[in-house]
Parts: C-alpha cells; structure tokens; sequence
C-alpha cells in the first residue's frame, strides 16, 4: 500500500515531531508499505531520514504551523500524491495555537473522506481529559466554556475520518459515550526506541535527577529544583538537576526565568532543545526521571521513553499518568503534586535503596518492551485493512 502520514517531522520543534518520526521510521520497514507519503511541516533544513529504508519515503514540506493555508496545501498534496491510506498524527493545538489555523487543520480528515480517501486519526489528547487552566489555555471560566463547545464540535469533525485512534482506555470511553461513535480503536502510545542490551547499574559521578519535556504551563520544574535543595540540606550527596527541553509555546521565556530565579542552585543544567540523536545519551545519564506535573493532557511520550532505556520514575499519582501505570504497567514512585517535600522524599527513597532503584527500571524496561513501535505500526496496517486498504 502507499500510505501517507500528516505530522510534524524532525528537524521540526513542533509538537509530536518525535512521535511522527519514529511512526514513519517503523512503517517504511512493512513489507505492506510500498511507498510513505512525508506530509510534513515545512522546515529550512533538510528532514531526517537516518534510518533503515528511507528511500522509500517522499518528503512533501506541504504545511505551517499557523498558517491558514495549511488546510489546503494538505490536501492538495493528497490529491497529487492520492496515497491509499492515510494517517493524521493529531492533537488539538497541532496546526497552530491560533484557533482558526488550529481549527482548519482538524477539520482536513473529514473533508478527505468525504473525497474518497481512507483515513485513520491518532488523537493523542482529548478536550474533555484537558484541564484547561492547568494546560496554559485560559483560567477564566467563561473562555473554558467557548473552549470546551469549540472542542466538541472540533472533536465531531475528527470522527468523521474512518477510525480514531486513541492511546488510553478511558478516552476510548468517554468518546463512545459523549459522542456515541463507533469508529474509536485503542492503540496504545508504544515505545520509540528498545535498546537490545540495558546496563541497569548507575553511571559514575553524582546521581543525576531528570525532567524532559516542554515546560511552563502544566510541567513546572520549581519544585523539582526545591525538592533536590530539601535532600541537600540534609546530607552532603551531590546531585545535578537535568531540565531538559524547552519552553511550552503557550510560557515562552519561562525557562529563562527559572535560569534567573535559580541562579545560586549549584548542578542545575539546562539543556535546551534535545535532539532525537541525543535523546538516549540523556536518559541514560540520569539516576531517575522526574515528572513535574500539576495535570496530564494525554499518554506520555516520556514515560515510554524513560521505560525504553531502563530508568525509575518518579511521578504524581494523577490523571492520565496514573492510568498508564496501572494499564501497560509501569512503576514508579508517587508524590503529591503541590509538595516539594513530598517529592524530596520520593527522590530520597529511590536514591537511598539501589535495588528498589533497579526493580522499578526493570518493570519499567519490560512494560516498554511489550509496546514497541513497531508492533504499534502493525496496528494501523492491520486497521488500515479493516477500512478496505488493499
């Protein structure tokens, strides 16, 4: 089949520009995949195609976050290229964080069916999981309301493509029974990468506490770097705190304040943006993975990650988090969101016991083990098959 996948790509900052890369990475090693259709955003330099049977991949630079074009540029390549099937790698703020952009784009698989073409959504939030004030959207009370109708009704188009698919159980629910459809499969996140050898044993040096991701809106690493100082004041271990990302696009300029704020902090290192060639000399740097969150807005990518290179986590006992640990079992150590001293204690009992250390990261590396990408990519051919893709 010739199958077309609509994401972000690296070297894009866009969001799910990792997940998108990794989908395609998987799906041109198919025998069942004769060609991949790249509809990818636009970006200055070239994509990165390092893997294995890239030659079976066309780019098309077709969008741009924000644009109001997007819509239609998409869809032109669609009509050029006419794939067999195609696959949207979605969330809400995907094509812009402006709404008539952001709007226009979700609306592009329903006008693609309605063309005749095969479509499957992976949706990797939805509206209703979205804690709005928490997420960076809007605290007033009125916007939620117009946020949440305009959501809905965003959500009745993207039911309109031949399948969505969602990552946790409970939005396959939800989505049933608010909306009543009948196309929700449940794929789950999966993992990136599973090296074939894991060394569980701690790096020499001092132990090294990690948070990866977009942060400022609801990822604040404050109480991360409080609660370290908690565990320094009370014994002489040293210990380097790892932000390693960058701003969320809705708190531009928040790491550089917390650079500031944080000034005297001694190992506090930022890393900046990480590329996907340096993700997995950062993770295996680090002792334990931290998720500094106050909400959740869909499976993480992160925890999957952190699994698939044998780490301990260490995350609040909240929402869609908790959800994942108890579905595709993960492990970690829990603390209150709101308390410093609750994660200085959780960091302190992973750091003070190794073997409780190396159970969770090998519970951790076996739940990912489970969930490659490449069984995921199996998923979408097998439903690709089910909506009459030859």
């Amino acid at each position: 089949m010739k199958v077309a996948v609509v994401t972000a790509f690296p070297p894009s900052k866009v969001t799910l520009n990792e997940y998108g890369y990794h989908l395609v990475k998987n799906f041109v090693l198919k025998d069942e995949v004769e060609e991949l259709i790249l509809i990818s955003d636009k970006t200055s330099e070239t994509k990165q195609l390092d893997f294995e049977k890239s030659d079976k991949v066309k780019v098309c630079d077709s969008w741009t976050f924000n644009s109001y074009l997007s819509c239609f540029s998409i869809i032109k390549t669609v009509l050029k290229e006419k794939p067999d099937a195609i696959l949207f790698n979605l969330q809400f703020m995907k094509f812009g964080d402006k709404k008539i952009p952001a709007a226009l784009g979700l609306m592009i698989p329903m006008t693609l069916r309605i063309l005749g073409y095969k479509n499957i959504v992976l949706l990797h939030n939805i509206l209703e999981q979205v804690d709005l004030d928490s997420a960076g959207f809007t605290s007033n009370k009125l916007a939620q309301k117009i946020y949440n109708f305009i959501g809905t009704t965003l959500t009745r188009f993207l039911l309109k493509a031949d399948k969505v698919a969602v990552t946790i159980s409970k939005y396959v629910t939800v989505l049933e029974e608010k909306y009543k459809a009948k196309n929700i499969v449940l794929i789950p996140h999966g993992t990136f990468e599973t090296p074939k050898v894991i060394n569980f044993d701690l790096k020499p040096g001092p132990k090294q506490v990690m948070a990866f991701g977009k942060f400022g809106t609801y990822k604040k690493v404050e109480i991360l770097i409080e609660a370290v100082e908690i565990i320094r004041r009370k014994n002489k271990e040293p210990i380097e705190i790892v932000i390693a990302g960058t701003d969320s696009p809705n708190t531009p300029g928040y790491l550089e304040t917390i650079k500031e704020k944080y000034a005297d902090v001694k190992g506090l290192i930022f890393t900046g943006y990480v590329e996907e060639n340096d993700v997995e000399r950062i993770f295996n740097e680090s002792t334990v993975v931290v998720f500094p969150y106050t909400s959740t807005t869909g499976s993480s990518g992160v925890l999957h990650q952190a699994g698939s290179y044998g780490k301990a986590v260490i995350m609040p006992d909240l929402g869609d988090l908790s959800l994942l640990v108890k579905e595709e079992g993960y492990a970690g150590e829990f603390f209150n969101p709101e308390s410093a001293d609750s994660l200085a204690k959780a960091i302190a009992t992973i750091f003070n016991d190794d073997d409780y250390r190396r159970k969770i990261a090998m519970k951790n590396f076996k739940a990912a083990s489970a969930l490659s990408m490449d069984k995921i990519v199996d998923l979408y051919i097998s439903h690709f098959k089910d909506i009459g893709v030859k």
